[in-house]
Formats: C-alpha cells, structure tokens, sequence
C-alpha cells in the first residue's frame, strides 16, 4: 500500500494549537454496495438535524477562530463542514455526488469534522499544509468553465508540488486531485481542534473506513494519527 506522509508548517501550527488529524489511505476495490452510501449519508443528515453531537458547536467555532487568524471570513468562506451543516440545516439533506464523496460527507456532517477526500494519482510529491505565498496555481470551476486562481498571502493552503490542493486550509478543494470512486488510491483527511474529542476523531476515521470497505468488498486502509510537536512537525 502507497504510503503519505504529509507534512505542516511551523507557522500554521501556531495559528491553531493541538491541531491533529486522521491521514487515512484507502487501496479501492470496485464498488459493491452503493447503497451504503445512500443509507450513511441519510442517517447523518438525521444525526444532525437532532443535534446529537455535543461539542459540534465548539469545534465548529473553533475553525471559526483559526479561519479568522490567516484573515478569512469565516461567515463568508466557512470550514467545509460547517458549510456542510448549515446546508442540512436548510435544506434537511445533502445531494447525492458519488458513492465515495457521499460517504465522506456523510462523516464530515456527522462528527462536525472538515473531511477531504483526494486522489493520489493525481499528486505530485507529499500533501503540505502551507502558509501560502500567493502564485501557486489552484484549479478550479467558475460558472462551471475551469479557471486558475489563486490563493491570498498568507492563506492556509493544503498544496503539492504542482499547487494547491484545496485553499483556505479545508473551504474548497481543486480539481485537479478530485476523488471520485473510480480512483485507485484514495487519500483522506479528518482534520480536528481541541474541542473534538481525540476518541471522536478516531471513531470518525474507523467509520469512514467501514463504510469504504462495506460499499467496496476488499478496500484496504491504513489509518495514522497527525500531531503537531513543539516544532510545528507533524508526527
């Protein structure tokens, strides 16, 4: 199984401290059982619209806060499971995109957890959380016609050796590295504050990868916990 060691800078560290998250690679097998994903993103669109998650609010702020420390408007540009919630909330359901997609949505919207979900063919080197320079291209869709953009000084930015991966630390993913079920290799990020318990962190990292291997029979998965040290180093 391909291995991913992605890597943060010292500088984001500080913007949010005791930052972690779940690194989760994911070798696919074909899709079986797509209703797992129609019945997984069903019961979490419940689970949220009855409030079960008792520090969903407080994690949620947090990111709130973290956005606000790189200078992003969290009201405008939110985390991308709160954007997430906030449409359940609206709308009482999420659409469905793809077998895979729906069932990292469904663990985002679930544990109020930012979740992206890439495809390791399409990277070039090792996943970087970054402090953006402000010229690495960032493809993506407007008015559905591809465009380049890219990120503001200063921004938080996952990126490769190409560019960026998804901008404002987790708010939109680009193009490029876009995972949908046909990918072989699969690479998936839970990213948590403080407020989210570490064991919550760990259940939503097992569950993606039951779904995963009930709607794909023979998927495995290799599951590692990020840190940061005193030094800004994931380990």
């Amino acid at each position: 199984m391909r291995s991913v060691t992605p890597s943060i800078e010292s500088a984001v560290s500080r913007l949010a401290p005791g930052f972690r998250a779940l690194s989760i690679v994911v070798e696919s097998a074909p899709v079986a059982n797509p209703a797992i994903a129609e019945q997984a993103l069903a019961e979490a669109c419940q689970a949220v619209q009855q409030d079960d998650v008792p520090w969903a609010q407080a994690h949620l702020a947090a990111w709130d806060e973290a956005f606000s420390a790189f200078g992003a408007k969290a009201k405008r540009t939110p985390c991308s499971a709160q954007a997430l919630r906030k449409r359940v909330l609206k709308e009482g359901s999420l659409p469905a995109i793809d077998p895979v997609v729906d069932i990292y949505n469904a663990i985002s919207i679930r544990y109020a957890v930012p979740v992206g979900g890439e495809n390791l063919a399409a990277y070039r080197g090792e996943p970087r959380l970054a402090i953006a320079r402000g010229d690495e291209p960032f493809d993506t869709l407007k008015s559905a016609e591809p465009v380049v953009e890219y990120p503001e000084p200063g921004e938080v930015i996952w990126r490769d050796d190409i560019g960026v991966t998804c901008r404002r630390w987790n708010w939109r993913q680009g193009v490029r590295t876009r995972l949908d079920s046909g990918a072989q290799t699969m690479w998936f990020i839970l990213e948590s504050l403080p407020a989210m318990p570490l064991s919550a962190l760990q259940e939503a990292g097992e569950r993606l990868v039951g779904y995963l291997q009930q709607l794909m029979p023979g998927a495995r998965a290799s599951i590692t916990l990020l840190q940061a040290d005193d030094e800004g180093d994931l380990r």
